[in-house]
């Protein structure tokens, strides 16, 4: 995993207003065209985010897997390809319902309070979810609960465009083009506006690695794809 930078301990940002039971039913209405509208807005991209996000998590054949935030766990399979023993946790019961027919496990939880044991697993997946959590760095804790000393942790989220033209066209494409492409293939497109906020609002590289170093983790280091509109995140629990 190249190195795109190094962390740097800083404060958490207040965010958007992010209820769980609300958050949750906003995702439940989508799911239906989920899967299919997150490859259109993305141009086809998110085929290859999950492939680095598996391999950024480095996982050997055998290791059990958290992949929270898994949505219709499209992401769990991509982490089982490797012969990995990936669960998928959502606390969408309408996006597990959209994946059963995928075969990985499934479990119902919330990200700040997952429903596994103590240092139960070998690594925590998060994509794309981090940022619909209430209270990101109280989740990152329970991440870190749930592993073993010596597991990893990778998040990938979107993040900022590290070269400031291009930084400028995809927030004007976050906040025009977006809901508007939503409205042709989602199943509720106002749902995409809260997401086009969300993105905005969160956090660049260096203050969401400084986030992981607060909750605990070591050796925090990301590495940027596609110019920085998404950043993997990884870190190891001590």
């Amino acid at each position: 995993m190249a190195i795109g930078g190094r962390a740097e301990a800083t404060g958490v940002r207040a965010g958007l207003d992010k209820r769980p039971a609300e958050v949750a039913a906003m995702f439940d209405r989508v799911a239906g065209r989920y899967d299919l509208t997150n490859t259109v807005l993305s141009g086809g991209l998110d085929a290859g985010w999950r492939r680095a996000t598996r391999e950024a998590l480095g996982a050997r054949p055998g290791a059990t897997v958290l992949d929270v935030a898994a949505g219709t766990a499209v992401s769990t399979v991509e982490l089982a390809a490797d012969g990995v023993h990936a669960i998928a946790c959502d606390f969408s019961q309408g996006m597990l319902w959209a994946g059963a027919s995928r075969d990985v496990p499934k479990v119902a939880g919330d990200a700040m309070a997952l429903p596994l044991a103590d240092e139960s697993v070998d690594g925590v997946v998060i994509s794309f979810g981090l940022r619909n959590v209430a209270d990101p760095v109280a989740a990152l804790r329970e991440f870190s609960r749930v592993t073993r000393p010596g597991g990893t942790l990778v998040v990938c989220e979107f993040s900022s465009p590290v070269w400031g033209p291009f930084r400028t066209v995809y927030t004007e494409y976050l906040m025009r083009a977006l809901p508007a492409i939503a409205r042709a293939v989602s199943s509720n497109p106002e749902a995409y506006v809260y997401l086009a906020e969300s993105i905005r609002a969160w956090p660049a590289q260096a203050e969401l690695a400084g986030w992981l170093q607060q909750a605990g983790w070591s050796g925090v280091e990301w590495r940027d794809l596609t110019g920085g509109v998404v950043a993997l995140h990884r870190g190891t629990k001590r």
